[in-house]
């Protein structure tokens, strides 16, 4: 087990030379904790050289008060501090002046899963850019990529497909942690705002969370484990078709299927395509909730053998695929809405194009829709260095 200091250790270790004792507005979830699993927002709050002034909270609220949809709580007053807690994730999702008032610095803790489509990384964004319009302070308490800081995979998100769940042209595993997918939005992307990261100590960029001693809370509430960060920048698009992406189950992201489909017939066609890493299990599911709630639903489970070559995207776009092919007269898209999105194709705004979802309905090969990433992952690759901070 590798030790590391995350940055809001750092940061707690001498608030003063970040925060200088000026008021202090915080943007947290219910993983902004420490080693000792104490919330950011309680030891802002108590902290005798740090004037919190105000909470914020990304999709699934401060302390995880939400599940998953669109127009969530507007603002309380936070019942453990009495700070006045306001949400991003709603009407609003750029601060406004009024709710930086009582602002000089605003600080981002909220942890990232290494996929473009969190929606936690473009809150950090609008509010970067909320900073930069006010003239308030930036600190971003830098946590690691729990799927690692090297791999990369997928396009980039094409211009004119910008969408809360894709603002910036990064591709699907992007490999950067929050702080410095924050210094590339910043100076790439052109935010442009004060800003300053606090970083990890004795973070490598080889390493998963769960090797580390960092200790992990499911940062949504589908988001349960390491295991599913993994699968997830493949799996995500499953949200963009009528087929369960394991929502309602014990094993969301990692368990896919529909009523319609043959558990063991898809497990073998997937099978048989030798992908690195990893192999489908036949599996059937009821969901409790969302798609196909209480409806017997068959697929399979994707069980990863090998991280090291795994590859999510490929896996998760081989399943889509596969559906495709085996089932065509009974799979389908999902309509709009998502994410704010009202016109357009869920797909579509996930992969971040309309070529992917072409590419499947028009039976192009697995290996030539991935072989199309290629020249966007070389060009990331570069694009990424200056900004890389392990």
């Amino acid at each position: 087990m590798n030790n590391i200091t995350l940055g809001l250790e750092v940061l707690l270790r001498d608030p003063a030379r970040w925060l200088r004792k000026e008021r202090t507005g915080l943007i947290c979830n219910p993983a902004t904790i420490d080693h000792g699993f104490r919330h950011a927002a309680d030891q802002f709050h108590a902290h005798p050289a740090i004037n919190l002034t105000a909470l914020f909270g990304p999709q699934h609220g401060i302390r995880g008060e939400t599940q998953d949809n669109m127009i969530e709580w507007e603002g309380f007053h936070d019942r453990r501090t009495g700070v006045m807690a306001y949400s991003l994730y709603g009407t609003v999702r750029k601060p406004t002046p009024d709710m930086l008032a009582e602002v000089d610095v605003l600080v981002f803790d909220v942890p990232d899963v290494g996929t473009r489509v969190y929606t936690f990384i473009y809150t950090m964004a609008l509010a970067m850019q909320a900073a930069r319009e006010q003239g308030k302070r930036v600190v971003v308490c830098d946590r690691p990529n729990p799927i690692n800081g090297i791999d990369i995979e997928g396009s980039l998100l094409e211009s004119g497909h910008e969408s809360f769940v894709g603002m910036f042209p990064i591709p699907m595993r992007h490999g950067l942690t929050v702080g410095e997918l924050a210094r590339m939005f910043n100076e790439e992307f052109g935010i442009g705002c004060d800003l300053e990261i606090v970083p990890v100590e004795g973070w490598q960029r080889h390493w998963y969370l769960d090797e580390t001693d960092a200790p992990w809370v499911l940062p949504s509430p589908n988001m349960p484990t390491v295991e599913t960060a993994v699968v997830y920048p493949g799996t995500v698009y499953v949200e963009g078709t009528q087929l369960s992406e394991g929502r309602g189950t014990t094993r969301p992201f990692e368990i896919n299927g529909a009523p319609y489909a043959d558990a063991y017939e898809l497990a073998a066609h997937l099978n048989h395509q030798s992908l690195p890493g990893v192999y489908f299990r036949p599996h059937s599911f009821q969901p409790t909730f969302q798609k196909h709630a209480r409806q017997l639903c068959h697929g399979v489970q994707i069980h990863v053998l090998d991280r090291q070559t795994f590859k999510p995207v490929l896996t998760g776009i081989a399943l889509i695929k596969a559906m495709h092919d085996l089932y065509p007269q009974d799979f389908a898209w999902q309509a709009p809405p998502y994410e704010y999105v009202f016109d357009r194709l869920p797909f579509d705004v996930i992969a971040g194009t309309t070529k992917l979802r072409a590419q499947i309905e028009s039976g192009v090969s697995l290996a030539d829709i991935a072989a199309s990433w290629h020249a966007d992952e070389r060009q990331f690759a570069q694009q990424r260095q200056p900004y890389l901070l392990y």
